[in-house]
């Protein structure tokens, strides 16, 4: 009996599996942190590369600098793994190192990395 119930999970988990991944692989949409801020992520150059457009933002990286980005592309990133993406970020006057990973369907983690690295989890609004 443990044993039918434990193939039929593994069974389901398999079914399942596909389907999140799909979703996972699929970054394109726009995406607002717990802040308001958000950006408009897409597949851009070969299909694999993503591109994210900053379109709003808010809290304390509402700054003159960072208020000129709005409305431009400021993450360029390659694919690294499904649903994983590494390039740069334009912040603060700058650039610094970003990782872009789709931790659900609906969930992504931008991470900025200059002397130290920061992350800020977006939600998927459209």
């Amino acid at each position: 009996m443990l044993k039918t119930i434990i193939a039929a999970t593994s069974v389901v988990a398999a079914l399942a599996m596909p389907a999140f991944a799909q979703s996972v692989a699929d970054p394109g949409g726009v995406w607002q942190d717990r802040w308001g801020t958000t950006f408009t992520f897409q597949l851009c150059g070969d299909g694999t590369q993503l591109c994210g457009t900053l379109k709003d933002i808010q809290g304390d990286s509402r700054t003159e600098e960072n208020l000129a980005y709005i409305d431009q592309q400021v993450v360029k990133a390659e694919q690294t793994a499904p649903g994983t993406w590494e390039g740069q970020i334009a912040l603060n006057g700058g650039n610094a190192k970003a990782i872009v990973e789709l931790t659900g369907p609906d969930t992504i983690k931008l991470t900025g990395c200059q002397l130290l690295c920061s992350s800020i989890e977006y939600q998927r609004v459209s």
